[in-house]
């Protein structure tokens, strides 16, 4: 029922709204009965949509200005809100067995049920130290620091430093230092805030809080599994042959001491503090020639004195090209675009829709830079997502699943071809890469969107683990780096204790965002920005198109994201792509051409780990 996503995510646990009275909700009965059922609804709907204002305000105040007093307002909101949700998805769960319930209902009911991401149980004061729990995790992540040459460095600082410093010891020293002083403290809350949602999940009749999160795609909790795992197995030879070529070229820049010539990568060196895109290296590993791709976006943005405000201005116009409406003047006047210097925020980009009808807003900290770009541009698709359901009933106003969410900035960012710079005026035509070029930027771009496939899996795969208790708090971290090591082929570069906690030093574990959805975003875009190029028309090569200023594109691409999840996902993405099933075979031939040049590169050095 929280209107605000995340590329990331919001956290839907800081929320505020008074819990209704008991006799809010529909008296239990020996036989409810289909009547009932659609009274039940309407006046969920009803309930939802009356306080969402509330909730979300109280969620942005907290993440926009992180003090004591609004994380005891946020924590205390948020155990309000949750005994609600709980209290609703309770009385859900009473119409299971009912007979003659109209498939609307029924697909209400089950969104009411599995909508909550942390359910607590509704013993007397469960909610209250769940949410003070998630809140001080959440809150301690925001004002996390590590340190660089022994000086404290605060998170947004020091994700950009991973970026660009190629030193080895100081690349260790802020990995280490920003695990151990984020991540390690938060072992016992994590250890707590599980045991109580699962407590709350089984309440609601799931195993555990993994197979609640997991019953939100239309299928069986197994089921979904299996799906990413099928997925997974699509993309993993192109992942493993970047692998390989990225551990070689580390190995040459940095030597067999540092990074050895065959095995795992070492985590630090690739850029990104968690591992997860590697296109900051791409000066390491770019072959002379080849991956020279005739320019540089962040030279670009500054030679034309881009600004962040400036930055989302082009995100919106390119909106505005495929026939949306421009963003309301108070996205303008109400959105973070940049980190305060008066107090501790969260900088984790994300996108919020406060109303349910025309308040969206972003909250980033945005620095003048290519990275940050794209980032805009993804950010938007979450509002203009949200703009576009705003009609539908309240329980139908999200995405067909979670991945669409962040897929459908995802796959307009892929149109950030050469060809669309030079037509918003950033790139003269004279200095476009030509043919000869195009390895160079596929490499940069699977340095990012494929180098993310094993971590955008195994997130989640830890947390359905530990939920379902096969993970248990005294092997938490050694089943992080297996996890690591079997999916990414990375290590930690120390040694690592179960001490330590490094699961908690990315955002989405304390934030509890599930982390699926990223996975099958970076699947699902590449299907509907294959799809959107086949609409336009475009007859080259899939990687060079650019659908800016295609009309008729966004016109079908407005059905699909109007439906919100009134239906089932396959529907929604058969109304845009005509096809019923999520697959990596888009993502695959996009890459195609990069596939067999690392083949050709990695002939004769050690592939896997």
């Amino acid at each position: 029922m929280l209107r605000l996503t995340a590329s990331c995510a919001a956290l839907a646990l800081m929320l505020a709204v008074a819990a209704p009275s008991p006799t809010a909700l529909p008296a239990a009965a020996a036989r409810p009965t289909a009547v009932e059922a659609d009274a039940f609804v309407a006046e969920a709907e009803r309930t939802f949509a009356a306080r969402a204002t509330d909730w979300n305000r109280a969620a942005w105040v907290n993440a926009t200005f992180i003090t004591d007093d609004t994380d005891a307002l946020a924590a205390r909101a948020a155990a309000d809100q949750t005994e609600l949700q709980v209290r609703y998805a309770l009385g859900a769960a009473r119409f299971n067995s009912v007979p003659g319930l109209s498939a609307d209902t029924r697909r209400k009911l089950d969104l009411m049920r599995n909508g909550i991401t942390l359910p607590a149980p509704t013993r007397d004061g469960a909610a209250t130290e769940l949410a003070t729990i998630s809140t001080r995790m959440s809150s301690a992540y925001g004002r996390g620091q590590g340190t660089l040459d022994g000086r404290p460095v605060n998170g947004s600082d020091i994700e950009a430093a991973m970026g660009t410093v190629r030193d080895p010891a100081r690349l260790q020293e802020m990995w280490t230092s920003w695990h151990d002083h984020v991540g390690a403290p938060m072992r016992t809350d994590y250890q707590r805030m599980a045991a109580i949602a699962n407590e709350g999940a089984r309440q609601l009749g799931y195993a555990d809080t993994g197979a609640l999160w997991r019953s939100g795609y239309d299928m069986s909790p197994d089921q979904f599994a299996a799906e990413v795992d099928r997925i997974w197995l699509q993309v993993e030879p192109l992942y493993k042959a970047l692998h390989t070529y990225v551990r070689w070229k580390l190995n040459q820049k940095y030597g067999d001491a540092v990074q050895p010539a065959a095995g795992p990568i070492r985590a630090d060196l690739l850029g990104n503090m968690w591992a997860q895109e590697w296109g900051n290296i791409y000066d390491i590993v770019a072959p002379p020639g080849a991956g020279d791709v005739g320019y540089d976006t962040e030279a670009l943005l500054r030679a034309q004195n881009y600004d962040a405000v400036r930055m989302v201005r082009q995100g919106e116009a390119f909106y505005s090209s495929l026939g949306f409406a421009p963003l309301p003047q108070t996205f303008w006047q109400r959105s973070q675009f940049v980190k305060p210097a008066d107090r501790d925020v969260i900088c984790h980009a994300s996108a919020w829709d406060i109303d349910n009808a025309n308040d969206i807003r972003v909250k980033m900290c945005i620095k003048v830079n290519g990275d940050d770009f794209v980032t805009v541009h993804h950010e938007l698709g979450h509002n203009y997502y949200q703009r576009a359901y705003m009609g539908q009933s309240n329980l139908y106003q999200n995405g067909a699943n979670d991945g669409f969410h962040e897929a459908i900035g995802d796959f307009v960012a892929l149109s950030i071809t050469p060809d669309y710079l030079v037509r918003i005026g950033l790139l003269d035509r004279a200095h476009v890469p030509a043919a000869d070029k195009d390895i160079g930027l596929l490499l940069r771009q699977a340095m990012d969107k494929v180098a993310f496939l094993p971590f955008g899996l195994l997130v989640d795969k830890w947390r359905w683990g530990v939920f379902s208790g096969q993970i248990t708090p005294d092997h938490y971290q050694s089943a992080w780096d297996a996890l690591r090591l079997r999916y990414q082929g990375v290590r930690p570069p120390v040694a690592r204790d179960e001490t330590r906690f490094d699961p908690g030093a990315k955002y989405h574990i304390p934030a509890s965002t599930p982390y699926a959805r990223y996975f099958l975003a970076r699947v699902l875009q590449f299907q509907f920005y294959k799809a959107a190029c086949q609409q336009a028309g475009w007859t080259g090569p899939l990687h060079r198109c650019s659908f800016y200023g295609n009309r008729a594109v966004g016109q079908r691409l407005n059905a699909m994201l109007s439906m919100g999840q009134s239906r089932p996902w396959p529907d929604a993405l058969q109304t845009f792509t005509g096809s019923r099933e999520m697959s990596g075979a888009a993502l695959v031939e996009y890459f195609a051409p990069l596939k067999a040049w690392l083949d050709q590169q990695n002939r004769g050095h050690a592939t896997g780990w």
